[in-house]
């Protein structure tokens, strides 16, 4: 989730999807996927049926306005199929010592993973995070398209909160308008291998779970934004188009909780291919194994508090540590096991 402190999920027990594609020729693609070669006057007819109207402004010179020196930075910090990764912070996340820190170090320390920092951008909202962004990345931007306190922890579901985590929306609108596809995830993480090698070809957005349960159908389990990957295409922008103009039709609500409201609805009427990742390799406080030979990443979902996300993400990024620092003698034998994250389960009571 965005800069929130943790998502009220029950937790489940400690529990794969892969890969599947084709190459087809370009025609074929246009049309078995008629929405991403859709020009711009039927995107925008399907745009006013579907009840979608702008929420912020959509016209190039605006856009021009809002995220002045974006279309100059991606190309700086994209791979080469134009892919960014992209995390979010303000001050309180970004001080030294906290989440930044944390989510930064873990890049290092991963497998497979360091070259992942040269193409991570840190999208700060307030002055104070750019500033201190700045001091330990490469790659970061200001985004000021609120006029909300954006610098200080806030709490969970405040009417501030709830600015903060729409926010990013609008951003990652704009990084898909200008072709590039993405990698959200939430700054409250940290990472331990490649994400990249488990998001399913075939999908335009691959999205975590806060718990998988294999009997149910996959987008009945429950969804968790704080880590997806998608794919810039016209129904890829359609979609975030939609998932920010239904914020109206659920008042008070973070933009996780709506994206789960309409998700069938984002699959039937906009045609988006969305694809669970399982918790045994996309794992959170929520729910995550105790198996360190397939984890990616491990979430502070579950949990509520600032301090206490750090003080259990700490523990998890010791244990990776200790974890790889053991011959594959002593890793064959087994018996590992992740830090309990106390703390952050007392969080939620």
């Amino acid at each position: 989730m965005g800069l929130g402190f943790g998502r009220k999920q029950d937790a489940g027990s400690h529990t794969v999807w892969f890969l599947l594609g084709a190459a087809l020729p370009t025609s074929l693609l246009c049309f078995l996927l008629a929405s991403d070669c859709l020009g711009e006057g039927l995107s925008a007819s399907l745009s006013r049926s579907w009840g979608i109207r702008a929420v912020y402004p959509a016209a190039d010179g605006a856009s021009e306005v809002m995220f002045k020196g974006l279309p100059e930075l991606l190309p700086k910090v994209a791979m080469e199929d134009k892919t960014v990764i992209i995390t979010s912070v303000n001050e309180a996340w970004a001080q030294p010592g906290s989440l930044l820190d944390l989510y930064l170090e873990s890049f290092k320390n991963g497998e497979d993973t360091a070259h992942l920092l040269n193409h991570l951008l840190v999208v700060a909202l307030d002055a104070r995070g750019l500033e201190r962004c700045k001091a330990v990345h490469p790659h970061c931007y200001f985004l000021n398209a609120t006029s909300a306190n954006m610098s200080s922890a806030k709490t969970f579901m405040s009417p501030d909160y709830l600015e903060i985590v729409w926010t990013k929306l609008i951003f990652q609108q704009r990084v898909l308008e200008l072709g590039y596809n993405f990698l959200f995830m939430d700054c409250d993480m940290v990472l331990f291998r490649n994400p990249f090698r488990h998001f399913p070809v075939y999908a335009d957005m691959s999205c975590s779970l806060d718990g998988f349960d294999p009997s149910r159908a996959p987008l009945d389990n429950p969804l968790n934004t704080g880590l997806y990957y998608v794919k810039s295409t016209n129904r890829t922008i359609q979609m975030m188009k939609y998932w920010r103009a239904a914020r109206e039709r659920f008042p008070g609500q973070h933009d996780q909780s709506v994206f789960i409201n309409i998700r069938h609805e984002l699959m039937s009427k906009l045609q988006v291919k969305i694809e669970p990742m399982e918790t045994l390799y996309f794992g959170g406080f929520c729910e995550y194994h105790d198996d360190p030979k397939k984890i990616c990443t491990i979430h502070a979902n579950c949990c509520i508090g600032l301090d206490i996300k750090v003080h259990d993400l700490k523990n998890v990024a010791a244990d990776w540590k200790n974890y790889t620092s053991l011959t594959p003698e002593q890793r064959h034998k087994g018996g590992f096991k992740w830090t309990y994250p106390t703390r952050c389960r007392e969080s939620i009571k």
